[in-house]
């Protein structure tokens, strides 16, 4: 391990090659962290094929690993790579750990998966416990309904990491919206690592060159599904209900997603040529500025989606996926319930008309800043909080066990 520094440093890993979720919220903390610390660098471990595409602010940078995506069936192969998928994973595995070793981080922060994919970040973890940094789990509001989540973590040995290798669990949300380890057995020691930090919020970058509208004039309705790779249903039934009803109030703007596979990109994007209140673009990296432009939004419910709702105070109406999880079905039911959102169950059918009466009644429904959460918001400054806390102590002799035991009462934030 290096010599004594005066700098400090972070390592964040995010194991997904597909989608924008776990990519974009990482990217969140680090900018937070960095801001909010002067003499701090973040490296963030990625496998997305687009994290070049997004815009990183000084003394962030990121090591992407080789990409593997999960099947239909549950396996998993090379995204790009034409090698065994074996092969792959242990190009990973060796690449996240030796970054480590020669980055030495004060800090290691894993996103979602407690061991990393495949456990491909298990010998990094037993490796920076040994020298004494601080490793902590972060987690979003919901992972899945616990009848899916426990025997996936009995599976993947979640709950032994935890006790083994983990000083804290940041759960980026709050219990009044979903507790993410709801039916998942574990001790109490474990329990309290637990800290409730509150949404990220998010704000439009500086700087940030506003995208030009071509067709439609401001303001407009802002159809987002995330990464695309699972949106087509929403985007053609939106299509759809202004094809049937072309005198929707108010135009849209629909971004299909960088994952969404290009037949269905192009069928889109002719299909919204054919209509003059429907603009199209398939990304945007600078999402929050046109979510700040909206009037309202149409959207699956996504973690950070759900954040820009929040934070730009925007009317939003969520088509949650119920397959292969019950993620943004639960945070979309639940924000409900708060008065945060309206929701619309895709029953198969997706009747262009019932589409339309729903866009037309959205500008009219309560923003989400008519309910008083709080916290809710809170997710910034409570994860930078508890970075300094971690940050600040000598890691020689540092345990997961007489750390956690020492530190319990400085680090609950309000409790």
């Amino acid at each position: 391990m290096a010599g004594v520094r005066r700098d400090k440093r972070v390592l964040i890993y995010s194991h997904d090659s597909f989608g924008l979720g776990h990519l974009r919220r990482c990217r969140e903390i680090a900018h937070a962290l960095v801001e909010a610390e002067q003499d701090l660098s973040v490296l963030i471990l990625s496998g997305s094929p687009i994290i070049g595409s997004f815009d990183f602010r000084a003394r962030v940078d990121f090591v992407r690993v080789p990409g593997v995506i999960k099947l239909r069936n549950g396996d998993y192969t090379s995204l790009a790579l034409h090698i065994d998928v074996e092969h792959t994973m242990a190009m990973r595995t060796s690449i996240i750990e030796h970054t480590a070793k020669i980055y030495d981080p004060d800090l290691f922060l894993v996103d979602k998966e407690p061991l990393g994919l495949r456990g491909e970040a298990e010998n990094t973890l037993a490796m920076l416990n040994a020298r004494g940094t601080p490793c902590i789990l972060g987690l979003r509001d919901v992972m899945d309904e616990p009848a899916r989540l426990v025997p996936e973590w009995e599976r993947k040995q979640a709950v032994p990491a935890l006790m083994n290798y983990y000083h804290d669990i940041w759960v980026y949300g709050l219990p009044q919206v979903y507790d993410p380890l709801e039916g998942v057995a574990m001790a109490d020691s474990v329990r309290r690592k637990v800290t409730y930090t509150g949404y990220l919020p998010r704000s439009v970058p500086q700087a940030a060159p506003g995208l030009t509208l071509e067709k439609i004039d401001e303001p407009y309705l802002l159809i987002t599904v995330g990464g695309g790779g699972d949106g087509e249903q929403i985007v053609d039934w939106v299509l759809r209900a202004y094809e049937s009803d072309p005198d929707i109030p108010y135009p849209a703007l629909l971004v299909l997603g960088p994952f969404m596979a290009s037949d269905l990109q192009n069928e889109f994007l002719q299909r919204a040529s054919q209509l003059p209140r429907i603009e199209a673009i398939t990304f945007e990296a600078r999402l929050e500025s046109l979510m700040e432009r909206a009037l309202g939004v149409v959207c699956m419910g996504g973690y950070n989606t759900f954040c820009e709702i929040l934070s730009f105070n925007k009317r939003a109406l969520v088509v949650p996926r119920t397959e292969p999880r019950m993620e943004q079905y639960i945070r979309a039911t639940r924000a409900a319930q708060l008065g945060l959102v309206s929701v619309l169950p895709d029953d198969g059918r997706r009747e262009a008309q019932v589409m339309a009466t729903a866009l037309r009644t959205l500008p009219q429904q309560s923003p989400p800043s008519e309910t008083v959460v709080p916290g809710l918001l809170d997710g910034r400054d409570n994860v930078i909080k508890l970075a300094r806390q971690w940050l600040r102590r000598r890691r020689r002799g540092l345990s997961v066990a007489s750390m956690v035991a020492n530190s319990r009462a400085a680090l609950r934030l309000g409790r």
